[in-house]
């Protein structure tokens, strides 16, 4: 308790009135050495109060994108973002996952509008021919139904979907998701970085739209 006190820059006398507080909602359990520590229910509160800190950080941020279009089981997990960055430059954004795709190793996929930006053709078009394996969403509305597909490479492939859930990169190492605005304009902006937890958050999101995408 006293540690506490120290640390938080309080009284003795409050420190043991809060740890009073928390031990009485079951969020900390006092040890038989005398010390204090989170319970299991303690951790799993401060799981799911994650995404309540998070999304007010952002509230200018979520005021205007459409988050609700995503899967509750999704939206649920926000608070996984919390260690990425919010991108509103556009051009920055694209250079970031510009450097992402050079530094790819295995595999790149996106969730794109139907055209990949000027910028990133280039550099995409190189991987391709190294043989890094991509896979890329579109939405039905977008692609060119007389377009050919037959000289795609093999380590390309495409799906379409109904509805453009949002705007994605993803690698290996690297994660940007650009949220749609209200009413379904793209913007750009958005999150992105290589936390393990925001990537593999981002990665799970491709994966559950890809298994509902339709093969071209």
């Amino acid at each position: 308790m006293q540690e506490i006190a120290r640390r938080l820059d309080v009284t003795a006398t409050e420190a043991f009135r809060q740890l009073q507080r928390l031990s009485t909602a079951s969020l900390v359990q006092k040890q038989p050495d005398g010390s204090f520590t989170v319970s299991e229910y303690g951790k799993l509160a401060m799981q799911l109060t994650s995404s309540l800190e998070f999304i007010p950080k952002y509230k200018d941020y979520f005021s205007t994108h459409d988050i609700m279009r995503l899967p509750v089981s999704f939206i649920s997990r926000l608070g996984e973002l919390s260690q990425a960055n919010l991108s509103t430059d556009t051009v920055a954004t694209l250079n970031k996952v510009q450097q992402a795709l050079i530094d790819a190793e295995t595999f790149g996929c996106g969730i794109a509008e139907g055209t990949i930006p000027e910028l990133l053709a280039p550099k995409m078009d190189e991987k391709v021919h190294e043989g890094l394996n991509f896979k890329f969403l579109l939405p039905e509305n977008r692609f060119p139904a007389h377009k050919s597909l037959s000289e795609v490479p093999k380590n390309v492939q495409i799906r379409s979907l109904s509805e453009l859930p949002a705007v994605v990169a993803l690698t290996e190492k690297f994660a940007a998701i650009s949220f749609l605005q209200i009413g379904g304009k793209v913007d750009y902006a958005g999150f992105l970085g290589d936390d393990p937890t925001f990537v593999n958050w981002v990665k799970e999101l491709f994966v559950y739209y890809w298994e509902k995408g339709k093969l071209i």
